[in-house]
């Protein structure tokens, strides 16, 4: 499930879809911020990405099946704090 979800119109925008796609990922995947662009990374495979959130702390945010206004709060408060990583 790891990689990037096309469709972006700021490369540090953490979208509702990569929510989702977290949400639907295998536990140990997190959203990251990888050269620039957020994506869902593969635990294992961490590709030098710096955590925005894991899968884990996602659910106890949001819980598992969120409505998509959830999911759209979540992913404002989540772009604001990854552009002030300055990725």
């Amino acid at each position: 499930m790891a990689g990037n979800d096309a469709g972006m119109s700021e490369p540090q925008t953490v979208t509702p879809r990569h929510l989702r796609n977290l949400l639907a990922a295998s536990p140990d995947c997190f959203l990251g911020l990888v050269e620039g662009e957020v994506r869902v990374v593969d635990g294992g495979d961490d590709e030098g990405a710096l955590e925005i959130v894991s899968a884990a702390d996602l659910r106890d945010r949001v819980g598992d099946d969120p409505d998509d206004d959830v999911l759209a709060d979540e992913a404002e408060s989540l772009t604001v704090a990854t552009q002030q990583l300055g990725g």
